[in-house]
Parts: C-alpha cells; sequence; structure tokens
C-alpha cells in the first residue's frame, strides 16, 4: 500500500503538494482540495456578477501541476454554480529567504562552500497578500476543506465573518471622513473613543491630554487595515491563539500569538497558552483599502521585531534558521483585530493522512 501511494510507480503521492492529494469521494468522481477550494468559493466570495476570484501560493516546481488541474476542471464549476471563476496563483519570493547559521551562529555552509538560505516562514507572504487588489480577502489552509455535504455551513459562517468585517469598516470609515475634515464635536469624539476602545479593544497609551492628539490617536488607529479572525474552542490542535498584547506605543490590542512568541521562563503565560479556551485555524477575513479606496502598503503593518530562530536539520547537520514574523501574528500585528467564535465544525484540517478518516472527510 506504502508502495501504491508514494511510489513513482503508483499515485506519487510522496511527490505530490497536499493541494493536488486526492481527499474526497463523489458518485461523479473525486476531488482535490483545489477543486473543493473552487466550488467553497463560490459560494461565499461570489460577487453581484458571478465573479469569483481565488489565489493559491504554492512552490514553484509544483504550479504547472495546479495550473494543468485548473483548467482541466474549472469550466465544470463554472456551470455547476453559474459563476465565473478566476483563479491566480503566486510563489513565495526567493527575496524573502533568510540565511542560515550552525550551532556556533556561523552561516552554514552547503557542501560547496555556498551559503544556505531557506524560506523566511509564511510570514513572507505578506508580500504575495500585498500584490492581491481586493476589498475583501479570505484566508485559509489549502488543507482546511469538507465535502458537498457541509459546505453550506461552512460558506454561512465565512459570510458572517465578512459581514462583521464590513460592518467595523464602514464605521471606521465615517469616522475618519469626519476626523480628516476637522468638523469633529465633543460628543463625536467621545462615540469614536467608545469605537476603538469597546468595538475594536483597543486600549488607548497614557500621556494623551489634548484633543489634537486624542484625534491624531484615533487616526492612526482606525487607519489601518482591518481583520476578522475566526476563532474555534480549544481541542488540543497547533495554531496561535487570542491575545490581548501591549504594542509599541504603549496602546494594547487583539493578537494571535504563536506558541514560539509566549516567554518560556514566565509560568503565567505558558499556563494561559496552554489552557486558552480559544485559538484560531487560519480563519481570516481581510480589509486591506483605507475609506478613499486605496490600497495599503502590507508592509509598513508588519511588526519586524516578531521574527524568531526555529532549529532545523540539513544533510544530517543541526542549523538556526530565522523565521519571518509570522503572516497572522507579527505580519499583521499593527492591523485592526476582531476575534469572532465560528463552530468547531467549519475547522477540519488534514495534517496526516488519516485525518481524512474523520466522519467530517466522508
Amino acid at each position: 500500500m506504502v508502495k501504491a501511494l508514494l511510489g513513482e510507480k503508483g499515485m506519487e503521492y510522496g511527490n505530490l503538494p497536499k493541494g493536488l492529494l486526492l481527499f474526497h469521494a463523489y458518485p461523479g468522481g473525486n476531488r482535490v482540495p483545489v477543486e473543493e477550494h473552487m466550488k467553497e468559493g463560490a459560494m461565499y466570495a461570489k460577487d453581484g456578477k458571478g465573479n469569483v476570484n481565488i489565489h493559491f501560493t504554492v512552490s514553484e516546481n509544483h504550479q504547472p501541476l495546479f495550473e494543468k488541474l485548473v483548467a482541466d476542471r474549472k469550466a465544470h464549476f463554472e456551470r455547476e454554480l453559474d459563476a465565473k471563476i478566476s483563479v491566480s496563483f503566486s510563489v513565495q519570493k526567493p527575496s524573502t529567504d533568510t540565511v542560515a547559521v550552525d550551532m556556533e551562529n556561523q552561516p552554514f555552509r552547503e557542501t560547496d562552500g555556498t551559503i544556505l538560505f531557506r524560506p523566511g516562514g509564511h510570514g513572507a507572504l505578506i508580500e504575495n497578500l500585498n500584490e492581491i487588489d481586493s476589498d475583501v480577502i479570505f484566508i485559509k489552509n489549502i488543507d482546511n476543506v469538507v465535502p458537498d455535504r457541509l459546505k453550506e455551513e461552512d460558506a454561512h459562517y465565512k459570510t458572517l465573518l465578512a459581514g462583521v468585517l464590513v460592518t467595523l469598516q464602514a464605521r471606521a470609515f465615517e469616522y475618519l471622513e469626519k476626523l480628516e475634515s476637522g468638523k469633529v464635536g465633543a460628543d463625536e469624539l467621545l462615540e469614536i473613543v467608545a469605537f476603538v476602545e469597546d468595538d475594536l479593544s483597543i486600549t488607548p497609551p497614557a500621556g494623551i491630554d489634548t484633543d489634537a492628539e486624542l484625534k491624531s490617536y484615533l487616526q492612526a488607529k482606525l487607519d489601518r487595515p482591518f481583520r476578522v479572525c475566526g476563532m474555534v474552542k480549544n481541542v488540543g490542535e497547533p495554531g496561535g491563539g487570542p491575545f490581548i498584547a501591549v504594542n509599541s506605543d504603549g496602546s494594547s490590542s487583539l493578537q494571535i500569538l504563536e506558541g514560539s512568541q509566549i516567554d518560556k521562563n514566565d509560568e503565567k503565560a505558558v499556563s494561559a497558552f496552554k489552557n486558552g479556551s480559544h485559538f484560531n485555524p487560519v480563519d481570516l477575513v481581510c480589509g486591506v483599502k483605507n475609506w478613499k479606496g486605496e490600497k495599503y502598503d502590507l508592509a509598513q503593518h508588519v511588526d519586524k521585531r516578531t521574527g524568531f530562530i526555529s532549529r532545523k536539520s540539513k544533510d544530517g547537520r543541526e542549523l538556526k534558521a530565522l523565521e519571518l514574523p509570522g503572516l497572522w501574528n507579527g505580519a499583521m500585528s499593527d492591523w485592526n483585530t476582531l476575534f469572532v467564535e465560528v463552530p468547531i465544525s467549519t475547522f477540519n484540517p488534514v495534517k496526516t493522512v488519516n485525518d481524512l478518516l474523520r466522519p467530517e472527510h466522508q
């Protein structure tokens, strides 16, 4: 069975990315995750004209296989869903690779003497996200898909998260327009403060003494990208947890933190992370344009101090690798963030082949 699955004369699953592995069986033929995303995307991301835009970040050597699959199957889903599906691809930019070092912190060299550079982790994908020109962008993992019988509930909660996002943004845009005009009365100023503190869960820093300083602070907090993060009950799966973090300007706000960001010597922090009630399964809806319809430069909203060092190996030798700030952690640290609980039924990852035996994937 192993040879049939992994061998060159079998299904060659040992050489294929997860997005091209057969996940679900249907009477009309089996599907891989890319197909499931095309169908699912049309259920919650179709515009009024029937257009559906789907983007995959893939490895360069596998991109031709993805393109062929999409070319073969796209028309089928367009007919079934009465939609015009546009699929685009990108690869992690080599310019985001980072240098690796050995255990003595000297540059790690290949056998030919060249310095080893490694991909900088998923935080490098903020560059790819920065190139997508859309008002609203949904982000999820390639393997978190479900068969058709469960798609309706999944799409419902994606739509709900997007509704929360655009509702929040609409209020923020209204307040930003007033702040920029300079025509904000005392009552309106209090209303904006309440929105920032109560709805966005941002606590202001000390030292704001004048109305001018307050207006400048509110404008800075509102005029930045927005994201709504679906949070599921913690069932022991890996993922970032919801926290309140203190920012460099002294304010505090909602952040998704990974285990690598927790001080292992801080028992209280470690306990909070392990025993947290919820975690984020990479279920994000993002608003990346300002109130004038202009695209934010997402690279300007990264907390570069949140990179970390991980231990890896190459050719049997240990090395230290520099990981860039995670995509939904440090790379989105300076975004406005809201957490919304969604059912655990919307989270069905496939990290090992045995996960496909779960009832949710039957």
